[in-house]
């Protein structure tokens, strides 16, 4: 026992000769602290996405959306060059404007053509978009093949006359049948659902000093355009 403690006694002696900065690791830093002793180490992470990102991720997007509209846009455009197109008006104010259009669409009905009737005074985008073709402001009926104006009832008449109508009419395919829409019954327009016509939608569900807001999906009429026929 006697050696044994006297073993232990060298070894302890041996290793208090050695500086204590042998003991330390070369890596070994210290850790920096506050006036309280104790700093607390918040860890940080790094913005996933920058602010430069995202202009970049929403410029992208919004690029190929408006490159979408384009390209729907520029497809209906030649679907309507390849067919026939009627800008007419469904109020009888003016007896003339109203019998002119039923001339019209009495012709395309005895020829079996498939044609598109585009009624102004139920959305006035049609109208908008008939004084941009022609150019200026003008009464319905017009009628346009393959994107050409062919005119109002009095040329339109005239053409059928002389024969030539039925010429411009070649290639136009022909209507698959005379029943009108399923969907809306010919009228070319259905009663918007988002809103019941009323074109208004509430913000929010209180009674008492509820905002109102212009719903986006129907016209100025409360109408929304046929999925099935337009």
């Amino acid at each position: 026992m006697k050696n044994m403690k006297g073993r232990m006694v060298r070894k302890l002696k041996t290793i208090s000769k050695y500086p204590p900065s042998l003991f330390q690791h070369k890596n070994h830093t210290s850790l920096p602290h506050d006036e309280d002793g104790i700093k607390e180490h918040e860890p940080s992470y790094p913005n996933m996405i920058k602010e430069e990102d995202k202009v970049m991720i929403t410029s992208s997007c919004s690029s190929k959306v408006g490159e979408e509209e384009e390209e729907e846009e520029e497809e209906e455009e030649e679907e309507e060059k390849e067919c026939v197109v009627l800008y007419s008006t469904s109020l009888r104010g003016i007896r003339k404007t109203f019998e002119d259009c039923n001339a019209i669409r009495f012709l395309l009905g005895s020829f079996r053509v498939a044609y598109r009737e585009r009624d102004v005074s139920m959305d006035l985008a049609y109208r908008e978009e008939l004084w941009r073709m022609v150019g200026g402001r003008v009464v319905p009926p017009r009628l346009f093949i393959r994107g050409r104006c062919i005119g109002g009832a009095d040329e339109v008449v005239g053409l059928h006359e002389k024969g030539m109508l039925i010429t411009l009419l070649q290639g136009i395919p022909l209507s698959p049948s005379s029943c009108p829409c399923r969907g809306c019954a010919g009228m070319g327009f259905l009663l918007c659902c988002k809103c019941n016509g009323s074109r208004r939608l509430i913000i929010n569900n209180i009674n008492i000093n509820a905002a109102w807001t212009r719903c986006p999906d129907c016209n100025e009429n409360g109408l929304i355009k046929c999925s099935l026929c337009t």
